[in-house]
């Protein structure tokens, strides 16, 4: 095989993990901002969206992801009345109430 082609293999293989390798990197990045933002709920609603049974507030785990969502736009709107839910709502954008509810609906109840 001659050296510019040798050169020209590697330089595809290199490119091609080097892509492969940012693409998985920017996925974990994203799983870890998710993972933190709905670390915060479980101050109210237990690890992992698991609230206590029976418990004043509800478990966020297998939640479904429409209806996660629609309250979560009916706190940070004030339609839905809340002590600290709407503070907290207006927090987030659409994008990330979105990604904790995929979280949250991932979770087993």
């Amino acid at each position: 095989m001659k050296p510019s082609t040798l050169t020209s293999i590697c330089s595809a293989l290199l490119t091609t993990s080097l892509f492969f390798s940012s693409a998985a990197l920017a996925a974990s990045q994203q799983e870890l901002a998710t993972n933190g933002m709905a670390a915060t709920c479980a101050n109210c609603h237990g690890t992992f969206g698991k609230s206590i049974q029976d418990g004043a507030l509800p478990s966020l785990a297998g939640m479904k992801n429409d209806y996660f969502i629609e309250q979560m736009q009916a706190f940070k709107s004030g339609a839905r009345k809340a002590t600290i839910m709407h503070q907290l709502a207006k927090g987030y954008n659409d994008q990330q109430i979105k990604d904790i509810a995929a979280y949250f609906a991932a979770q087993s109840r």
